[in-house]
């Protein structure tokens, strides 16, 4: 905690205070319930990709494509709904993205080629851009610069868990069930549904709308930055936002972190399904080599945790450094897993936390870096300006690595793509410097 108090400049009164602190945790708590739920309609089609490829008869690199529809649409809509989180409060467009979202999936299911998927999949894309930077707006409204690597750490923590519950669902639909492809995006879905709905009900859009002060009044926060009208214009938001140079590197780092980070939640799956994996001698191992692949999501939501912990505690909120070590390690994690053979099932299955730890770790500090570089009334803008740059990049990955793998039939290759994405992302990193 800095020295000058946050909850001093919220209330005198210790009981006011501590109704304030309370108030903080249930929107943080709200929010991350909501998007724990998320990433049930967008990161279950790895797990579909075997079974459409046996009923439609695509290629990986055409199942690629589609997967870069998804994170092309989700890119623009980055663009598009994050200003309209800091215009119209990101409680209503969160909850309206999960509602929507929720329908698309079942759309999704309905699918009959390639064609339907695809622009189904993609207008889901848009939908699931409504959810992540409208809900980082609410979260800047109720806490303050020196706590947002904390908040922050926690919120992708939540995205983090998302991932091992859509890995989880879907394995349970395909491997428990018995159900095909189809169900994957009809039944995990429901509790994104749930998920919006309670954060509707529960979230306030500010401080004030509970009848207390904003934790934005103390000295720490009285940057120019933030010293922006209320009414501010969407022309002044992103013209505000793409004027600062810092966030503009920020938005190419994470391009590159967010391509190797979605090189292994699309194509991870395809790896352990497949051939190599499944006949794999384990008879001696506890674990079913189909199951390695949640050590994946669960290292992915730890890392999350703990960089936005190691960005302001020991890096005192110098967030580039925390986002290159990380990387950084992301790499050399990436390099080893790909030397691991089918045989070394628990080896396979350390290192490939490991790969998600370093990987989706740095993405708390990025998001903290937004409020901190442009004021947390264009937060919302500016974390769906850096997402475009995320998605866009994650977008030209999938059909890469697609067709990496119909090329050479070697489903590993993954890791080396993962490891060059990472050291490209450190490489970046290193020149915001703030």
């Amino acid at each position: 905690m800095s020295s000058v108090s946050m909850d001093s400049s919220v209330c005198s009164a210790p009981s006011v205070n501590g109704a304030f602190r309370r108030a903080q945790w249930r929107m943080l708590l709200a929010a991350m319930f909501c998007y724990l739920f998320f990433y049930t309609g967008r990161q279950t089609f790895g797990f579909a990709i075997p079974g459409i490829q046996a009923e439609f008869g695509l290629s990986k690199e055409t199942l690629g494509w589609v997967s870069a529809a998804l994170l092309w649409c989700y890119a623009v809509g980055q663009a598009i709904n994050g200003n309209l989180g800091d215009k119209f409060g990101g409680r209503r467009v969160m909850s309206a993205g999960a509602i929507l979202s929720c329908a698309a999936n079942w759309a999704v299911s309905f699918s009959t080629g390639v064609l339907s998927l695809g622009a189904l999949w993609g207008l889901n894309g848009y939908f699931q851009a409504m959810g992540w930077a409208p809900g980082s707006r609410l979260l800047s409204n109720w806490w303050g610069r020196s706590e947002r690597g904390k908040v922050f750490g926690c919120y992708v923590f939540a995205a983090g868990m998302a991932s091992v519950l859509s890995y989880v669902t879907s394995l349970l639909v395909i491997h428990q069930f018995h159900l095909d492809w189809r169900w994957i995006f009809r039944i995990p879905v429901l509790l994104m549904l749930v998920g919006g709905i309670a954060f509707y009900l529960i979230a306030r859009e500010r401080p004030e709308d509970l009848g207390f002060q904003s934790p934005h009044d103390d000295a720490i926060d009285e940057a120019d930055a933030d010293r922006v009208a209320d009414d501010e214009s969407s022309w002044d938001r992103y013209k505000g936002v793409l004027s600062n140079w810092r966030l503009l590197v920020g938005g190419l780092a994470i391009g590159f972190q967010n391509a190797a980070r979605y090189g292994l939640l699309v194509w991870v799956p395809v790896h352990f399904l497949g051939d190599n994996w499944a006949k794999a001698p384990v008879s001696t191992a506890i674990i079913d080599p189909k199951w390695i692949s949640v050590a994946l999501p669960i290292g992915m939501a730890l890392g999350a945790a703990t960089n936005g912990w190691v960005s302001d505690r020991v890096f005192g909120s110098k967030r580039y450094l925390a986002i290159v070590l990380y990387m950084a390690l992301a790499a050399v994690t990436s390099l080893y897993m790909y030397t691991i053979p089918t045989t070394e099932v628990y080896k396979g299955l350390v290192v490939l936390f490991l790969c998600g730890f370093f990987v989706y770790g740095p993405q708390s500090s990025f998001w903290a870096l937004c409020p901190d570089l442009v004021g947390h009334k264009r937060a919302g803008t500016a974390i769906g300006v850096m997402n475009f740059f995320a998605y866009l990049f994650a977008g030209l990955g999938e059909p890469l690595i697609g067709k990496f793998m119909d090329t050479h039939h070697d489903t590993s290759l993954v890791f080396l793509i993962v490891a060059a994405a990472s050291a490209a992302s450190a490489a970046v990193a290193v020149f915001i410097r703030r």
